[in-house]
């Protein structure tokens, strides 16, 4: 990534945001860069590792943030913002499509061992498609949460926020997720 031009690397969201409001284009690129890549990766798991879509949708998220931008209230929401965005795009896609029966292997992210050991990449490379496709069999809803939770590190309260619904709902689908997903992975362990 080339230094932002003027210092904006140095300057907090919220900062930038306000400039990006006022049609700043240096400060909204910064924005996306800061943000590109944890949204592609919320939209690509999923959409079950579809890297064609998530990409669409990323970038269809990052041009709604730039034409919606001054509707934004609070400067450090941005980031939110962004999640239930990106989010509530993917949920429609979702509902729209037919049931999951096969992931896309090839856009699945493959492991290595932090040894080199091909053996290991080989097993982690297998586990993370069998994830993969386990996160794929749940309901969109239950992904989502555990998704923002377990890989994006989002709060309840947050999560709640950004898919519209309680806290307690959301610590619902957790578990729920999280008791398929561990017995689905049992034989990785």
């Amino acid at each position: 990534m080339a230094p932002a031009p003027g210092g904006l690397a140095e300057l907090d969201e919220a900062t930038l945001v306000a400039r990006a409001r006022d049609r700043d284009p240096a400060s909204f690129e910064l924005l996306v860069r800061r943000y590109q890549r944890r949204i592609y990766s919320l939209c690509l798991r999923m959409l079950n590792g579809a890297s064609g879509e998530a990409e669409d949708v990323a970038q269809e998220v990052f041009l709604t943030a730039w034409r919606r931008l001054p509707e934004i209230e609070y400067d450090g929401a941005f980031g939110s913002w962004l999640y239930r965005t990106a989010t509530n795009k993917c949920l429609t896609i979702l509902q729209r499509r037919k049931p999951v029966d096969e992931i896309d292997e090839h856009n699945t992210p493959i492991e290595t061992g932090v040894d080199g050991d091909p053996a290991r990449a080989v097993h982690n490379s297998e586990a993370m498609r069998a994830l993969t496709l386990a996160l794929a069999q749940l309901p969109p809803p239950q992904r989502a949460c555990w998704l923002l939770r377990e890989v994006h590190g989002r709060s309840y309260q947050e999560i709640a926020d950004l898919v519209e619904t309680t806290p307690t709902a959301v610590r619902g689908r957790i578990a729920r997720a999280r008791a398929e997903l561990v017995e689905v992975m049992k034989p990785w362990r």
